[in-house]
């Protein structure tokens, strides 16, 4: 295919809308060659519907994809981890690669390049392999006992060391070392993890369930129950009237881009003391998953009014019926009108930001090459056609 224009009813270069009557300029690959905010003198193919970059799904779990429907809806989100726990290895080995391939493919196809994937072993490893994806891979560190701080370490460590042995050719494959969250991991490994790679990005399940709060506060409750259930000796904690979020955030150094995740109890104050702490901070909204497992959906427009920093993810498919980031803006739209101007930002620009992938994903600009989604309405649904 030669260099061709298009144009649309509207673009959305990644932060805002262009001017009605922009045209890009691509070559046979999709490549940005030029933009321009009137017609060319050239043939111009005209698209219904809006054309924006890739989508950046900032916040998945690909290593689940075989528990598809396998955890029943609200049942809150202890109920939810327990489940995952008890279901995650009933499935063969096969099962759960024909499960994340297709799950892959499912991204491409609902118009996703860029993908922060969260991997507790390495079976996620053939996927990169692909190369059709960007992706940033999240090893997760879990544990809450301090004396096997060092011993979870050194476990997630070597599987980092496996990642980072595969070179992208033409695509971005990054990794780093992150903690899961404040009631599965200890201070001490909160302080390892934030040792391990200076300047490493941390992906955070954040303010997930009212338990996590009760227990920080009273250390009863479901995440008691559930410690006790896994035979975890929590006898060194100490209950604080701080919130999580305020015990954990002080021992990861303040040079780390944290992507926090969910969020689907954070407050004002909250907000306000990740932000004072770092301004490198990204609040990961999964709407779709907030609903599946809690019922319940986050402060978005109180969020929105403290921070510009917003981005979008899926969670996995052991907690949403599908990897689509535009029905997770369709929730965010119906339940809070946002706009689209604002929706598209935060699962383009906003989402490659998070991933430290701007200067390659995320907005239309001279020479990127950040894919090109079509959004078109059929029978009063919004739809996502990918081009490139």
């Amino acid at each position: 295919m030669n260099n061709r224009w298009i144009t649309a009813n509207q673009i959305h270069d990644g932060q805002q809308f262009l001017p009605v009557g922009s045209c890009l300029e691509l070559d046979a690959t999709g490549r940005i060659l030029n933009i321009q905010k009137q017609q060319p003198n050239e043939v111009v193919h005209h698209l219904d519907g809006i054309i924006c970059p890739g989508f950046i799904n900032a916040h998945c779990h690909l290593e689940l994809s075989h528990l598809r429907a396998a955890i029943p809806e609200g049942r809150g989100l202890i109920s939810f981890l327990q489940a995952v726990m008890q279901l995650r290895g009933h499935y063969s080995d096969e099962q759960k690669k024909t499960a994340r391939l297709k799950a892959y493919e499912e991204l491409k196809k609902n118009g996703v390049v860029a993908v922060g994937d969260i991997a507790n072993g390495n079976d996620t490893l053939d996927l990169r392999l692909r190369q059709e994806l960007h992706m940033h891979t999240f090893v997760e560190c879990i544990g809450f006992t301090e004396a096997q701080a060092p011993a979870r370490l050194a476990y997630s460590q070597e599987i980092e060391r496996q990642f980072a042995a595969q070179q992208g050719q033409g695509i971005l494959l990054r990794q780093s070392l992150t903690a899961h969250a404040p009631y599965s991991v200890s201070p001490a490994l909160f302080r390892l993890i934030s040792g391990h790679e200076s300047g490493s990005i941390l992906s955070v399940h954040n303010g997930e369930s009212l338990a996590e709060f009760e227990y920080f506060r009273q250390k009863t409750g479901p995440v008691r129950e559930l410690l006790e259930g896994l035979g975890v000796d929590d006898a060194y904690f100490q209950t604080t009237a701080a919130r999580p979020i305020q015990a954990y955030l002080p021992l990861i150094a303040e040079n780390h881009p944290l992507i926090l995740v969910h969020n689907t109890y954070s407050s004002a104050a909250d907000i306000a003391f990740a932000m004072l702490r770092n301004a490198a901070v990204f609040w990961c909204l999964c709407p779709a998953a907030n609903l599946y497992i809690e019922s319940c959906l986050p402060d978005v427009q109180m969020l929105r009014r403290m921070t510009e920093n917003i981005c979008i993810g899926t969670d996995s498919l052991a907690s949403n019926k599908q990897l689509s980031i535009l029905e997770e803006l369709k929730i965010l739209e119906q339940n809070f009108s946002l706009g689209w101007e604002l929706l598209l930002r935060w699962a383009c620009f906003n989402g490659a930001c998070a991933l430290g992938m701007e200067d390659t994903l995320g907005s239309f600009k001279t020479g990127l090459k950040p894919g090109i989604n079509r959004l078109y309405n059929q029978a009063g649904q919004w739809q996502v056609e990918r081009l490139y």
